[in-house]
């Protein structure tokens, strides 16, 4: 049986202000019409539901692992269904995620590479934590980005794996926004 978090987490800004730095990054970038790839829902789905309804365009497809916090999104898109029609949450553990069922997106964010990789787990995952990065870059569009979060616990290993493949990823040109650790893809 999958070991996953079992615990929902709620909008800590000052714990976790990653999703409310994406957001604002969003806004300040004016990102339109855009396709995100977003790990790590969050049990409060501030991301999906900002942008469902903040008149930007953007589709945001969540991932996470945590049971309470996909079924939080389901009672959240019956209650309101307008945000449904924009956000759309994937429940899976990231390392068992197959890069083949995916579109191409314009923004992905990796804000918790590093943090759940498993031995429990192991036997059910496709990949490690450098798949899941080398999957996601390729699934950004040329011109798009790859956003990472400063503040996570992982990010040193994180931030060691970004030195090692980056380059040979296409990812470049690292930019900072709050908490967020920002590679454009050539």
């Amino acid at each position: 049986m999958l070991d996953l978090w079992k615990d929902p987490w709620p909008l800590n800004v000052t714990q976790c202000p990653c999703d409310v730095h994406l957001t604002d990054w969003l806004a300040r970038e004016r990102v339109r019409n855009a396709s995100l790839f977003h790990f790590g829902t969050g049990d409060h789905h501030h991301v999906g539901k900002t942008l469902a309804m903040n008149g930007s365009g953007n589709a945001v497809l969540g991932v996470t692992a945590t049971k309470p916090e996909y079924i939080s999104y389901m009672d959240l898109v019956i209650a309101h269904p307008e945000i449904g029609k924009r956000y759309k949450v994937l429940f899976t553990d990231i390392y068992q995620l197959e890069p083949r069922l995916l579109p191409v997106f314009d923004v992905v964010t990796l804000f918790h590479l590093c943090e759940f990789w498993s031995e429990t787990n192991a036997p059910f995952a496709t990949m490690r934590d450098v798949d899941v990065l080398k999957a996601m870059v390729a699934r950004t569009r040329p011109g798009g980005k790859v956003l990472f979060y400063t503040g996570s616990f992982a990010f040193p290993a994180a931030k060691a794996l970004l030195d090692r493949e980056a380059e040979g990823l296409g990812l470049a040109d690292p930019e900072r926004f709050e908490t967020l650790l920002i590679y454009a893809r050539r």
